[in-house]
């Protein structure tokens, strides 16, 4: 029992507010020292932890993590969202519910561009909540929104949380195969869960957008039309959202469209993409030293956390593994009823759970080289697998009163808008990713079909 009681043990310690890297750390070496005096922890456990941190270090898949970085943070300080936000409001304006919709798009591209939820949905927030506040929209759907549109950047590729979960997953998926005794492995790769992620992310989107059409036909008056907006069909306005939506799009597609042509690896597009947003930003005026020294350090700040907590989760699972943690996870979710569908359902609901107290960086390096190999080697689809991961974690980040969107947007919201009215406004969007997942549980084959299409 001591595995469950350290991992009980973590989560006690980070709902205290201890940093989530040293916790993991912490702890698990106290259990395990505590373990080797008495006799119930193999120290020789540990005797691996310096090849698995030169493994960290030898990465490639992970260098993506700091230049996707760099490429959010650089286009989020060359204020991109502010004009596309203001653009398509203005598109979109006479259309009753159009500044939603245009808040819905704006975030779209932003997921795509920044990877980052946090920043999505503080930016978003800072940006349009006043806006559509001003012109009369119900603050319970203003808000439900923002924080929607907000955490799409944990599907849409490319995705920071993408590009981890496939690397956990990569390494999952090859464990599973040789315990079932399959020595020349298939591997599956970051760019196959970006375009795996492809179809679900825009279903999100299609759906977001319906919803907010269904409630400014029968709720007309929570979402009122923009009364001093332009015609959208007037020219000016046309070669204002060209000019605006352009530059964002070539950079979204280019690293893309390079992933999936085959022509460079996620880290290389990471590369094109970082080095594209400077050129953007240059174009735009929006860089200067002084402001590439700040993007440089907030880069370093924000890829650093995320290895730490990869190496204070490596020696968790280290621990975790000394007392034969993996052995009684495997054999809860063998025993579960209903075989593979029991056992999705009960991992995805405990990951859910998780989503309350824990980031997805820790649960991605914790839970998942947990319970990835037990559900791939079961026959599960890695690729479908971390994609319902992905949306399964974004709908948690949602959910109140613990979601880290709304956590993120109460900080930038007005005192005037209630913490209740937020919590009413996202549970129609929960509603949505569930439907989606459900739909996902269905037909798998929304997943997996276009990563066959274009590696087959």
């Amino acid at each position: 029992m001591m595995a469950l009681i350290m991992f009980l043990t973590v989560i006690g310690i980070l709902l205290l507010g201890f940093p989530v890297a040293f916790t993991l750390a912490g702890t698990a070496l106290l259990f395990a020292l505590g373990g080797a005096v008495t006799g119930a922890f193999d120290s020789v456990f540990l005797q691996t932890m310096p090849s698995r941190i030169l493994g960290i270090m030898n990465n490639g898949t992970l260098v993506a993590v700091p230049l996707f970085v760099f490429m959010g943070i650089t286009l989020e300080r060359a204020r991109i969202a502010e004009d596309l936000l203001e653009t398509l409001s203005e598109l979109f304006g006479q259309m009753r519910g159009g500044l939603g919709i245009a808040v819905t798009i704006v975030g779209m591209l932003l997921a795509a561009s920044t990877g980052i939820v946090g920043a999505t949905v503080v930016t978003m927030g800072l940006l349009s909540l006043p806006t559509m506040l001003k012109r009369g929209y119900d603050p319970a759907l203003a808000t439900g929104v923002i924080s929607a549109s907000g955490t799409l950047g944990q599907i849409i590729p490319p995705s920071i949380i993408l590009v981890m979960l496939g690397d956990v997953l990569s390494s999952a998926y090859q464990q599973a195969q040789l315990s079932q005794g399959i020595y020349s492995p298939d591997t599956i790769s970051v760019g196959d869960l970006f375009v795996g992620a492809i179809i679900p992310g825009l279903m999100l989107v299609g759906l977001y957008i319906t919803y907010l059409l269904l409630i400014g036909l029968f709720k007309p008056d929570a979402m009122p039309a923009a009364v001093d907006s332009e015609n959208p069909l007037k020219g000016s306005l046309i070669a204002r959202v060209i000019r605006v939506l352009l530059p964002p799009l070539v950079l979204i597609l280019a690293v893309l469209g390079s992933i999936m042509a085959g022509l460079a690896t996620p880290t290389e597009a990471a590369a094109v993409g970082a080095v594209g947003a400077l050129i953007l930003a240059r174009i735009r005026g929006e860089i200067t030293l002084k402001r590439l020294g700040e993007i440089s350090r907030n880069t370093t700040r924000i890829s650093s956390m995320v290895f730490m907590i990869l190496i204070g989760a490596s020696v968790f699972s280290l621990v975790f593994r000394g007392y034969g943690g993996d052995d009684i996870v495997r054999d809860f979710l063998l025993d579960m009823p209903g075989g593979v569908v029991g056992a999705v359902v009960t991992v995805m609901i405990v990951m859910f759970l998780l989503g309350f107290v824990l980031d997805f960086i820790e649960i991605t390096f914790v839970v998942v080289p947990i319970v990835g190999p037990i559900l791939l080697s079961m026959g599960l689809d890695p690729v479908w697998l971390g994609i319902m991961i992905a949306i399964n974690l974004q709908t948690s980040f949602l959910t109140p009163p613990f979601g880290f969107a709304l956590f993120y947007l109460r900080g930038v919201a007005p005192a005037s808008v209630e913490t209740s009215a937020m919590y009413r406004g996202v549970i129609p969007f929960i509603a949505l990713q569930l439907l989606v997942l459900i739909l996902l549980a269905i037909w798998p084959q929304l997943v997996t079909w276009l990563p066959e299409k274009i590696y087959p």
